[in-house]
């Protein structure tokens, strides 16, 4: 009997945190909370490794989370339009990143932090 009760215990908590994994919606999330998860996670690692200000760092936060937006739905695109695409999104970051300011240092080390993001991430299946 203790047996089938610890296995109903194990069950019940597996059952659970499935249920937990991800929060309601499916984990899609608006681009305030979006951005406010990046602030949040993203950017102390951004300062640290760039050595911008808060302020900058935001911004630059802000700038990426637009991009993401704008590249969203390209996989629709044919490979012309969506290098056109992807071309005019990266001169508009480029400006926007430039209007904060920041110099060109700041901008490098911003993609490079971004572009080690991107190797350590965990490969998509």
């Amino acid at each position: 009997m203790k047996k089938i009760f610890g296995m109903l215990a194990i069950l019940a908590v597996c059952s659970f945190n499935s249920l937990m994994a991800q929060p309601p919606g499916g984990g899609q999330m608006d681009p305030a909370q979006m951005l406010e998860m990046m602030k949040q996670r993203v950017k102390p690692a951004m300062i640290e490794k760039t050595k911008l200000t808060d302020a900058q760092a935001d911004k630059v936060l802000e700038i990426q989370l637009w991009s993401q937006g704008e590249m969203r739905g390209m996989r629709e695109m044919s490979e012309d339009e969506r290098a056109a695409k992807m071309k005019t999104v990266n001169e508009e970051k480029a400006k926007k990143m430039k209007a904060i300011p920041l110099t060109d240092e700041q901008i490098k080390a911003v993609n490079d932090f971004y572009e080690e993001m991107r190797r350590n991430r965990a490969p998509r299946n």
